[in-house]
């Protein structure tokens, strides 16, 4: 759903990837509080996220946050019908997306799990000891 956006996908909510990034601060953007919020999201995960949620998206890769223009891009989302009625009753405001699509992107099938390095040293052929030099 990229592209140029309707009139109407102007009344839908932002959602840009440093709202909910664990990795910045409230100062940087960040609008969730660290513990919910999750590391690194895109706008790609953040997308599936909203279909997952059966939201209506687009996402605007032309576009970046003020505070952080580097990170290219960003999420619209539909949480109200024309009538003013949520699109899904669970997400009624743009708070609970944000903390619904953070919950949901550390699940994402498209990221890999970092597995926690493992000891390669033997423990039978450690040295005892303080080590360095003996004095005379």
């Amino acid at each position: 759903m990229e592209g140029k956006i309707t009139p109407d996908e102007k009344k839908w909510v932002v959602l840009c990837p440093v709202y909910i990034n664990s990795e910045k601060t409230i100062a940087e953007g960040r609008r969730i509080c660290a513990e919910k919020a999750c590391e690194s999201p895109t706008c790609a995960e953040i997308g599936d996220c909203c279909t997952y949620l059966k939201l209506n998206f687009a996402v605007e890769n032309d576009k970046a946050y003020p505070r952080d223009f580097m990170q290219r891009g960003r999420v619209r989302v539909c949480l109200k019908k024309e009538d003013g009625t949520p699109c899904n009753p669970a997400i009624p405001s743009r708070k609970q997306l944000m903390l619904y699509v953070a919950e949901l992107v550390p699940r994402h099938p498209g990221r890999t799990k970092k597995q926690e390095p493992t000891s390669t040293t033997s423990t039978g052929a450690s040295k005892s000891g303080k080590g360095g030099k003996k004095k005379r």
